[in-house]
């Protein structure tokens, strides 16, 4: 619980960013880390809360004992605190960069408005582990001689790839795209986070007897058929990628994009890759001196944000359609749950013009080209407010209002009506399986991740690997050993 007086006598801090004005100059990490003593000492203000909620449903998605790392830290084991922090997260570096923390959120802390840092400190834990040498191989003492296909190399592939690994099983992970990471690596900007640390992931299962497949789109280059021939059991992790409709008239004019097609091929470029994809395909898409507006109000609208603003957009535009949250929430009425409050990103922090309560009517242009986006203002039932609309200049529009479930070509296409697919309250799809044995209508075949409960957050698809992977152990060999 770190220090017993220390919630009392040391204040929040969090890492400082490089300023706005140099960070837009390159697509690095911007985050200067806190020293050693400063992480000890902010591992230090957790406090003995009797019932830690930063942990559980209401915390972390994958149960990380908070608590128990961050006394480590303060005392100086760092050793002992990354093994902790491993047997829960297999990827803390990277939930460390990108998770929004709702541990912190839900921190007693919190009802101060200061938090402890988790996110801080589980950061700083991971980083001292390849500091030191603390990340590598585990291979498993003993082989099963069962074989286990992984469909998708996101979070909750690389989760689950890596506990089957360490049970025994020979696995094989398969990749549509011509680098691993899923998601990670291509929608993620380098700024949030710098894909050597999937590299070293990807290393380190590598040692553990993990085979990794790049450039197999399953259900095109090889079948799902071929894998369930060859494997005992399959893991399907192939996200949520489909684009979510918008319904907003395009007039077939250029400039107008999916959101992720832009950051997916940006990633590209940042690693002197090819721009095209099997999935992402498109011309070139560049902002530099350009007027950009981005529909949307979540992570990738943000991400988009910032990408804009790296490649020298002249004005970025976000709308939401949203109203504005308030500054500060009720915390007697939401703690220890996710608030609805204001919250800017580091993105919309370096000049992003917000505009909430607004819908996108219609997009205009001239001669086939984007000149400007159609709004309004809306009211509580989000219907256009006659009068209101007003216009925006735009010479690039992006369409970040998330995803509504996974491709259909490929694996979908193939099994066709044997794979049970539900059906949200907003038309999105996801393959049926429950989160307690991930099974799905198909013999041999699981799925987890995105695939099976929709557009989510990384920590809950690294969760999801992870149980998936507890279950086929459990139903290749009659019993598992790995945690839940």
């Amino acid at each position: 619980m770190g220090k017993v007086t220390g919630f009392l006598e040391i204040d929040r801090h969090t890492p400082k960013y490089q300023p706005a004005s140099d960070r837009i100059r390159h697509f690095k990490e911007f985050t200067i880390p806190l020293e050693d003593g400063e992480v000890a000492k902010q591992a230090a203000r957790c406090m003995d809360c009797g019932i830690p909620f930063c942990h559980g449903p209401t915390g972390c998605p994958v149960n990380n004992q908070i608590p128990d790392w961050n006394d480590l830290v303060y005392n100086g084991d760092w050793d002992s605190a990354i093994r902790n922090l491993h047997s829960t997260n297999n990827f803390p570096e990277i939930t460390g960069r990108i998770c929004p923390a709702p541990c912190e959120e839900a921190c007693t802390l919190n009802l101060e408005d200061i938090p402890v840092a988790i996110k801080t400190v589980e950061q700083a834990i991971a980083d001292k582990a390849y500091e030191n040498g603390y990340v590598a191989p585990q291979p498993p003492v003993h082989k099963t001689g069962r074989k286990v296909a992984v469909i998708g190399s996101g979070p909750a592939g690389l989760a689950g790839a890596q506990q089957l690994g360490r049970a025994g099983h020979e696995v094989h992970v398969f990749e549509r795209e011509s680098a691993l990471g899923g998601l990670m690596r291509y929608g993620i900007p380098d700024f949030k986070m710098e894909k050597h640390y999937i590299d070293a992931r990807v290393k380190q299962m590598e040692g553990e007897g993990v085979s990794f497949h790049v450039n197999v789109n399953i259900g095109v280059d090889k079948t799902v058929a071929e894998l369930d021939a060859e494997f005992d059991a399959v893991l399907y992790c192939g996200g949520s990628e489909k684009p979510r409709e918008a319904g907003i008239p395009t007039n077939e004019l250029a400039g107008i994009h999916p959101a992720m097609n832009y950051l997916v091929q940006q990633n590209k470029r940042v690693a002197h890759e090819s721009i095209s994809s099997v999935a992402w395909n498109s011309d070139p898409i560049l902002a530099s001196g350009k007027h950009v507006v981005v529909v949307g109000g979540g992570d990738t609208a943000s991400d988009c944000v910032g990408t804009a603003f790296r490649q020298g957009a002249v004005r970025v535009t976000q709308l939401d359609i949203r109203p504005q949250p308030p500054e500060k929430e009720d915390k007697l009425a939401v703690w220890p749950y996710w608030a609805t409050k204001m919250r800017t990103s580091s993105s919309q922090a370096e000049g992003a013009q917000r505009e909430f309560q607004v819908a996108t009517l219609e997009f205009v242009g001239e001669n086939g080209q984007l000149t400007h986006v159609k709004c309004c203002e809306v009211d509580e039932s989000r219907k256009p407010v006659a009068g209101t609309e007003f216009f925006i200049r735009a010479d690039l529009a992006f369409i970040a209002i998330g995803f509504s479930g996974p491709l259909e070509a490929g694996v979908l296409a193939e099994l066709g009506d044997g794979l049970k697919i539900d059906v949200d309250r907003r038309g999105g799809t996801s393959v049926h399986a429950d989160d307690r044995d991930y099974k799905t209508t198909i013999d041999k075949f699981f799925a987890a991740g995105d695939a099976r409960r929709g557009q989510s957050l990384v920590v809950w698809a690294i969760r999801e690997g992870r149980q998936a992977a507890r279950s086929i152990d459990e139903f290749l060999m009659g019993s598992t050993t790995l945690p839940r």
